[in-house]
């Protein structure tokens, strides 16, 4: 298992891994050998290698919900739940902004000098990016266009939604964390367990 340590740190660290986010990585663990022997050590972790539906990004998940992870879990869920109505919103301003037909894919190139000319040309679009970086999601304080969104980039960066390959070079790749993510919305909706529906419900059908 030594050779898979590090590929085990980032998991458990809590990092989500796709084509884009570390296109090695990815590779060894669409490997069932690989992933059975990871599992295999996880297992009196009480962890598994868990994927999301199209199999486009990896990551850790409970294997059983005892006390413990149950607190965690909730903390986790918490956090996420506070994140999803910024997110959707961003999805839907980039959608926009940017003349999409459907939401962020993984592997399609943003760069914030794109965002930059559309906003400044479109008072809505301000005023949306906006109370978008303000929100404290994304913790923005400046008054300035350029300065939000290199503000937001930042913060899907950190959050592993965005990867930039080149820090002196202004553009990011989508990873599959947003695949990720719109599957959880998804659940929620269909569930009906969480409240997001009656919040966000335009912007989530604009996006679903």
């Amino acid at each position: 298992m030594v050779e898979l340590g590090p590929l085990l740190e980032r998991l458990l660290a809590g990092d989500f891994l796709c084509a884009v986010s570390d296109d090695t990585a990815f590779r060894r663990l669409q490997d069932e050998a690989t992933r059975e022997r990871l599992d295999a050590y996880l297992r009196p972790l009480n962890r598994r290698l868990a994927s999301n539906d199209e199999g486009s990004v990896y990551f850790l998940a409970w294997r059983q919900l005892d006390e413990g992870a149950r607190d965690q879990l909730s903390r986790q869920l918490a956090e996420t739940v506070g994140s999803l109505l910024p997110m959707l919103e961003w999805l839907q301003l980039v959608q926009e902004a940017l003349g999409r037909d459907g939401p962020v894919s993984p592997g399609d190139v943003l760069k914030p000098a794109d965002f930059s000319s559309r906003c400044e040309d479109n008072q809505g679009l301000r005023e949306r990016l906006e109370r978008l970086a303000t929100d404290p999601f994304f913790g923005s304080q400046s008054e300035q266009l350029d300065a939000q969104i290199k503000q937001v980039f930042k913060r899907l960066r950190e959050r592993g939604y965005l990867r930039q390959p080149h820090a002196d070079r202004h553009y990011f790749i989508a990873t599959a964390k947003i695949d990720y993510l719109i599957e959880l919305v998804r659940f929620i909706r269909d569930e009906e367990q969480l409240p997001v529906d009656d919040q966000a419900p335009e912007t989530q059908e604009r996006l679903l």
